[in-house]
């Protein structure tokens, strides 16, 4: 989720609201010195390297890293015939980025057009994510995109009754439910698959990548397509609910504690920007270089 994406408290679909007399603006970005040493790499070379990142949260977006223009390769960056114009932060200019052999068209970005108001990103060009090879922080690969420090998962077991039934079939029926809380959503229910009939479970093609617990495999359920999902192989720091099932309220029948669960405000997922883009392919290269 973060500060400004999926219903964080700058996103436009935000369930909260700030305690204040007067309106705040509809559109709200924060700039911050990200406090890392992120570095970029493409075509088998370090094209930028800097401990001077400032990371822009612009609503509906995740977050995005911006170098400063010495700590960007010589060479690395032409000047594209391409400007576009940024609702809050106007001209932008277009970079092809090169190294060795390859080139990335479109690759980079710096705003051009700042105000006072906007002058922190002056000097400044964001990488688009998907262009590059790999982005790190210090020796270790980030996939996905920037980190966001508003991101929080904590994961608590529990020994309430929770019951999920499709067509008066019973699906699962456990009293050890884990219950996953993540910024921005809903609360999310995973079952032990020991108490799942895993007959029901149909695997479909397709996975999803998430950034901070790895890449979720879904099921159909009878015609429900896509009613359960699994982080088969979770990533460490979400271990607790690695292997473990989970279903979405919306396709079946729910039961919590006797009570009837229902889809909540941040249940579903909103789709990423297109230049923000998670491919689950990079999972298989996070910690190589």
């Amino acid at each position: 989720m973060g500060l400004a994406w999926q219903q964080g408290p700058l996103a436009s679909g935000t369930i909260g609201h700030f305690l204040t007399a007067q309106p705040l603006p509809p559109r709200l970005l924060f700039a911050e010195p990200l406090r890392r040493r992120m570095r970029v790499r493409f075509a088998d070379r370090w094209i930028a390297d800097s401990e001077d990142v400032v990371l822009l949260h612009e609503p509906g977006r995740y977050p995005v890293a911006y170098f400063p223009l010495e700590a960007i390769g010589a060479g690395v960056l032409t000047a594209e015939e391409r400007t576009t114009e940024h609702r809050d932060l106007g001209r932008t200019d277009w970079y092809t980025v090169t190294a060795g052999d390859r080139e990335a068209t479109r690759a980079a970005w710096q705003h051009s057009a700042l105000t006072d108001v906007t002058a922190v990103l002056a000097g400044r060009v964001a990488f688009a994510w998907r262009a590059m090879d790999a982005f790190y922080e210090e020796d270790e690969r980030i996939v996905g995109h920037a980190a966001d420090a508003y991101h929080r998962i904590d994961i608590r077991a529990t020994s309430r009754h929770l019951v999920v039934r499709a067509d008066n079939r019973g699906v699962a029926d456990t009293h050890r439910p884990v219950v996953l809380y993540e910024s921005g959503f809903a609360p999310r229910w995973y079952v032990p698959r020991e108490d799942v009939d895993e007959s029901v479970l149909n695997p479909v093609d397709g996975q999803t990548f998430c950034p901070y617990k790895g890449l979720a495999s879904y099921y159909s359920v009878g015609e429900r397509t896509r009613a359960a999902w699994s982080y088969v192989d979770a990533w460490p720091e979400v271990a607790k609910v690695r292997n473990l099932v989970s279903f979405e309220a919306d396709k079946l029948e729910i039961h919590l504690d006797g009570n009837r669960m229902h889809p909540e405000p941040g249940q579903a997922v909103v789709a990423h920007g297109v230049d923000r883009g998670l491919d689950p392919g990079e999972i298989l290269h996070r910690a190589t270089v």
